[in-house]
């Protein structure tokens, strides 16, 4: 008997959207050509007017047909009579005193997810979510306090980096090429909320919709996906999708690790690194990232970092020493910024790049491990999280 792709757990999969017009954001061009040759456009056009449309929705950030100035009036109305173009709702928008914003984003069901936009010298990162709420229960991340409700659609993946793009006004001036304009929004990580790799196709989708060179136009190697370790789905990401790839490794042992990040109790370490070690061959693709939250006592001696060392040894890498983002009732506490330096200066030594990476958006609960949408945010007692983490 045939297994069952990973990504089709039956907990996880959307819940089937009213009946309506359709939404064109989020589709393929495949699936787009399609949905307008069933709308009544000839087939020998279709290709143009999807190449149209896809222009107008990607690299301009039109929202009404009747701005489509390209089509004629009748076909304009055909379109708007069959289809939407539509991005999720901005419930809230926070900003940082560094600049962070976050934005509590409202997807169909009621739904909400948190995506945050970074701002940097040069450049700006996005870091959007996959999914409501996760499956994985990482001990040391508020995300995984809040039970999974259902994958997000490629129009709700994508849609967040057209909704950041609204708020920042980097959608190209009437007349200019959109390739002259400053890109505020340069960059992508998928280290929102949820696990990207249970939720392959429509990340995979959303994501070549961000590369499309006619629209978004985001270069594979700006665009970094983040997995806890979905072993089956590692080689799939270098293959369908050939963006660059973070691990959250967060600890040398499985023993460290079953707790930190459950889902090593199904793929452990050895495995996790062998599926690693052919991701550049497959996609040549630059370092693998290895995310590693500092957490003190518990992951950040000096034993662990030789450890480390000698795990990744042959894998072109480099490790994000994250200092632990605290959060009400967590069950860890941040490891010293003297141990910190140390921990870095042996993986330095080592030949690896080791950079620490600034907390950014603390105080409006943005930076990583932080995230929780506002209507699931029950505190809960320390005491209670310890007993979940298995740590009571």
């Amino acid at each position: 008997m045939a297994q069952a792709p990973i990504t089709q757990d039956v907990l996880t999969i959307p819940r089937k959207l009213p009946e309506g017009p359709l939404n064109l954001v989020g589709l393929t061009r495949a699936a787009l050509t399609e949905a307008l040759i069933t709308a009544g456009t000839p087939e020998r056009q279709a290709k143009m007017r999807c190449g149209q449309i896809w222009q107008w929705i990607y690299q301009k950030g039109v929202r009404s047909f009747a701005d489509m100035t390209n089509l004629s009036k009748e076909y304009r109305a055909l379109m708007a009579e069959h289809f939407v173009i539509e991005v999720p709702e901005v419930v809230t928008r926070e900003v940082s005193e560094d600049g962070t914003r976050k934005y509590l984003v409202r997807i169909a069901g009621g739904h909400e997810v948190e995506t945050v936009y970074i701002p940097e010298e040069g450049r700006g990162t996005l870091c959007i979510s996959s999914q409501v709420g996760c499956t994985l229960t990482c001990s040391f991340c508020h995300t995984g306090t809040q039970k999974l409700v259902r994958n997000l659609t490629p129009a709700e993946i994508v849609g967040q980096v057209m909704l950041a793009r609204d708020d920042l006004g980097e959608w190209p001036e009437p007349g200019k090429n959109p390739h002259d304009e400053t890109r505020l929004l340069s960059n992508i990580v998928l280290m929102g909320m949820g696990e990207p790799l249970y939720n392959f196709e429509a990340v995979r989708d959303a994501m070549k919709i961000a590369m499309d060179p006619e629209g978004i136009s985001l270069s594979r190697r700006r665009i970094t996906l983040s997995t806890s370790g979905v072993v089956p789905e590692i080689g799939r990401t270098a293959e369908e999708i050939g963006c660059l790839l973070a691990v959250s490794f967060h600890a040398t042992t499985d023993e460290v690790r079953n707790t930190l990040v459950p889902i090593n109790k199904r793929w452990n370490i050895a495995e996790l690194l062998e599926a690693l070690r052919t991701y550049p061959k497959a996609s040549n693709s630059e370092r693998i990232t290895f995310e590693y939250v500092m957490l003190k006592d518990v992951n950040d001696s000096d034993e662990d970092a030789h450890r480390l060392i000698e795990l990744i040894r042959g894998i072109p890498a480099k490790i994000n020493l994250i200092p632990f983002n605290e959060w009400p009732g967590a069950p860890y506490e941040r490891s010293s910024n003297n141990r910190i330096r140390a921990f870095a200066d042996i993986i330095y030594k080592a030949g690896y790049a080791s950079p620490i990476r600034k907390p950014r958006g603390e105080d409006i609960m943005a930076a990583c491990g932080q995230l929780k949408s506002a209507t699931e945010r029950a505190r809960k007692s320390r005491r209670q999280i310890e007993k979940e983490a298995g740590l009571g």
